[in-house]
């Protein structure tokens, strides 16, 4: 589950009653991927540690990673989020793909709301802050090891929701900056590039006041009140560069 405090992400192991553990359970088989290898060494060692926990493998690498799941068939593989080249995201999608059985929690320092729902969208069963005890830590992938829920279905609900809204946002700006005609492309990029109304409208052989127009049209097309605005979008979206000074 999810629980408010001083992390609102981190996931908080609620006690509930359940049978006691026989002898005839086998250990929970868990892979560690993290592309800092001294942690994942460290979190591989806490967590043989941990009662019926056997760690089969450790990963720097999101191809490592998959493979290593179709290699040794972990229950629940510990995922970083961020790391070099593929992201644990993105690992994760391909993790699912490859062995839909196999749950994946997610590991990470940075616990914002679209990360979460992105995990979530991926696969993944919960998202864990690196600051959480190692006793909750092997908790999570116990229950996940059982198939209990981690996140409450509502708030997965929530979650996807805002990251649909979010993606069907961020597919009218782009549509919107890709209207945007050759001409009003390029006095954008004049202007990312430094140059003064006087010098644009003279480089490209028209008025000021046909400038101002143009200008007005591209606020008007991208539904943005500033030039700032207009450039941050046209930036975000590939159609003009930042370009370094010659």
């Amino acid at each position: 589950m999810l629980a408010s405090g001083p992390s609102r992400w981190q996931y908080r192991f609620v006690p509930r009653s359940r049978p006691a553990r026989t002898s005839s359970q086998r250990d929970v088989r868990v892979l560690v991927v993290d592309d800092h290898r001294t942690f994942a060494d460290a979190l591989a060692t806490a967590l043989g540690m941990e009662r019926g926990i056997r760690v089969v493998g450790t990963a720097t690498d999101a191809e490592r990673a998959v493979g290593l799941v179709r290699d040794e068939h972990p229950d629940v593989v510990l995922m970083d989020v961020r790391m070099p080249g593929t992201d644990g995201i993105n690992a994760t999608r391909a993790l699912k793909e490859a062995a839909p059985e196999t749950r994946v929690l997610m590991l990470s320092a940075y616990e914002e709301e679209e990360l979460v729902a992105r995990a979530v969208d991926a696969g993944a069963e919960a998202f864990l802050s690196k600051g959480l005890p190692m006793k909750e830590v092997a908790e999570a992938i116990r229950r996940a090891s059982r198939g209990d829920p981690l996140i409450r279905p509502d708030e997965v609900r929530r979650l996807l929701a805002n990251l649909r809204r979010r993606r069907d946002q961020d597919a009218s700006a782009r549509a919107r900056v890709e209207r945007l005609t050759p001409r009003e492309t390029e006095i954008l990029q004049l202007m990312a590039d430094g140059s003064s109304p006087e010098d644009i409208a003279e480089e490209i052989g028209i008025s000021r006041h046909t400038l101002r127009t143009h200008i007005q049209n591209v606020l008007f097309k991208l539904k943005v009140h500033s030039k700032l605005e207009a450039l941050a979008e046209a930036v975000r979206y590939g159609k003009v560069r930042i370009r370094e000074p010659a």
